[in-house]
């Protein structure tokens, strides 16, 4: 007896059917993306019990004939593709034909459709795949599916299913991506009798992701957009201070598809490091317009996943894109006070530059801040000054200035060349708590975190390599036992500690002696510090050396930074606010924002100047 044997079209339906609709939000996909490849500009989607009883689909598309709506319910059944050539150059959300069959063998079925110009319609009815009623009807132009009681006939499937909410919530998830991939579509959700939203369809991914992502995550988006000969990039970035503990708010969309990538998110992710604490993600919608032929969208039975034919060329597209957006945006975190609470906003716009002349705050073309011990080299004539106490500023006159900045890597404020524009006038009234500098700017305070700000300088310095390392010599070495996983983990590092002015030696079994160290890195604390080098040391690997580099760069540049509590030199605060406020240092490498503003409204509003 033959042990292979042909399926019978009713099994083979059902395996079908297991593979496109998983559950109902897979329904509700599938019939939302046939209604946009008909050209509706309008969508109503209601369901009912989590979408296991009751899914209505309605759209104002191009509707169908009366012959071609029989022929839609039929396996691999498409007006989308013709030949094998097209399926290099997919241009519609479906285009396998396996949608419609695939459900109505799991479900019943109800179908109103009517074309485009023509008088009257037609009414269809399924049930397990099987056409029951095929009668013309009344009915506007468009299409409206409803799918009753899916896996009636597959308890071994239903059984599987979540609850009703779980469930509905899949939905509503599912609804919003397709919202999203689609502002020129309005879509009106209605879920057990409820409207849970209703976008604009004006176009506007603004207007749209403020509709089904709310005002909180709108409020703080940074706009993207790039273009080049391999991909566009449009849409929206959230700044590094909005970072999420999940990737939940990623969303991307590849030529008006919803899909997942683990390309596009490390893409993203790419552009924020540095600038965002370690564990949080940022959230996107992004926009990419590639050319048909160099994306396969034909890899997942739902369609979720793509393939581009230039990962490189995407990747580095989407990277720069967002890159960009995050440098160009030098708006400062808003404080409002309403009443007696306290909200930080996000601004997402530029201000226009001001019309007064702007206040130079110093009149230097190069500063360095030194600490104790650390020599500065200046060179004058042919001969070398060196400070040895704490000097807070030293101004070259322009006449002797040197050509090349002297590489001091823990400068406090290395010298910053001259912005682009012209920054807005500021006056530093002085600092607080020891720990943030007040600065009056146009009709606002702003409040700096002088060592967030100091900490991404000194940050920013090492890992540009740009300047050349100030060790000291202790005059006796300092021991420590951090245990031999620790000081093995040192001394494996050897190179890279010395390329940051460390010098380290294995003393014994489970200690190191410390014989040099980082010119402004104060010796007190030293065994805690290395322990937090060796930490960072110890969660990566060698394929990811750069990002270990960095971690433990975090680290030194934390240390080197000016110590909140403790009041600082005025001059060394005035340059600071100067980095600040041109634009250049707006987060620490962790992540927080190094600065807030308080507009004057706020503040007269709560002295009661404004009624």
């Amino acid at each position: 007896m033959a042990k292979i044997i042909k399926l019978s079209p009713h099994v083979a339906d059902l395996i079908a059917a297991g593979e496109v609709v998983e559950r109902p939000g897979s329904v509700v996909k599938e019939l939302i993306e046939n209604g946009m490849d008909a050209g509706a500009s309008s969508v109503t989607v209601e369901i009912k019990n989590g979408g296991l009883t009751y899914i209505r689909v309605t759209d104002n598309g191009s509707g169908m004939a009366a012959e071609d709506a029989g022929n839609a319910f039929l396996r691999h059944a498409t007006s989308k593709l013709r030949e094998a050539r097209d399926l290099e150059a997919i241009g519609t959300l479906g285009f396998r034909g396996e949608a419609l069959a695939a459900i109505s063998a799991v479900s019943r079925i109800n179908l109103l459709t009517r074309e485009k110009g023509e008088q009257a319609g037609i009414s269809l009815a399924l049930e397990g795949g099987t056409l029951t009623e095929n009668a013309p009807a009344g009915c506007p132009e468009g299409t409206t599916i409803i799918v009753r009681d899916l896996f009636f006939n597959t308890p071994a499937r239903l059984k599987f299913m979540k609850t009703d909410k779980a469930e509905g919530a899949f939905v509503t998830a599912t609804l919003l991506k397709c919202a999203l991939s689609h502002p020129e579509v309005s879509m009106r959700y209605i879920k057990d009798g409820k409207v849970e939203f209703h976008t604009p369809g004006d176009g506007n991914s603004e207007s749209c992701i403020y509709t089904l992502l709310g005002r909180d995550f709108a409020k703080g988006l940074i706009q993207v957009s790039s273009e080049d000969e391999n991909v566009s990039v449009t849409g929206f970035v959230t700044t590094p201070a909005e970072g999420r503990g999940n990737r939940s708010g990623q969303y991307f969309f590849v030529n008006g598809r919803c899909i997942k990538s683990k390309l596009l998110q490390a893409a993203v992710e790419q552009a924020y490091k540095n600038s965002m604490l370690q564990g949080r993600f940022p959230s996107c919608v992004l926009y990419l317009e590639v050319k048909p032929s160099t994306v396969d969208v034909n890899i997942h039975p739902a369609k979720t996943e793509v393939k581009f034919l230039k990962e490189r060329d995407v990747f580095s597209g989407v990277h720069y894109a967002v890159l960009s957006a995050l440098e160009k945006s030098t708006e400062i975190p808003e404080i409002v006070l309403p009443g007696d609470r306290l909200i930080v906003r996000q601004g997402t716009q530029e201000k226009a530059p001001p019309k007064q002349e702007p206040l130079a705050p110093a009149a230097h073309t190069g500063a360095a801040f030194v600490e104790q011990r650390q020599p500065l080299p200046l060179k004058d004539g042919t001969a070398v000054k060196y400070r040895t106490d704490r000097d807070y500023a030293v101004d070259y006159p322009k006449q002797a200035a040197p050509k090349v900045i002297p590489k001091a890597i823990y400068e406090a404020v290395p010298a910053m060349e001259s912005p682009e524009k012209p920054a807005p006038a500021f006056r530093v009234i002085g600092e607080a708590l020891g720990t943030y500098i007040i600065v009056e700017r146009e009709d606002s305070l702003i409040l700096i975190d002088k060592h967030a700000a100091h900490e991404r300088i000194i940050f920013d310095a090492l890992v540009s390599q740009d300047y050349e390392i100030m060790p000291q010599i202790l005059l006796s070495p300092m021991v420590f036992d951090l245990g031999a996983e620790y000081a093995e983990l040192l001394l494996e590092n050897a190179e890279l500690l010395t390329e940051l002015g460390f010098e380290i030696d294995r003393f014994g079994v489970s200690a190191v002696a410390v014989r040099q160290v980082p010119g402004n890195i104060e010796t007190t604390g030293m065994d805690t510090f290395l322990s937090e080098i060796c930490e960072k040391l110890s969660t990566g690997n060698k394929a990811a050396s750069t990002d270990i580099r960095d971690e433990v760069l975090h680290t030194v540049a934390c240390k080197a930074a000016i110590k909140a509590g403790k009041m600082s030199h005025p001059k060394e605060i005035e340059l600071l606010a100067e980095q600040v406020l041109s634009g250049k240092i707006k987060y620490c490498p962790h992540g927080r924002p190094v600065s807030m503003e308080l507009g004057r409204k706020a503040i007269d509003k709560n002295f009661k100047r404004i009624l």
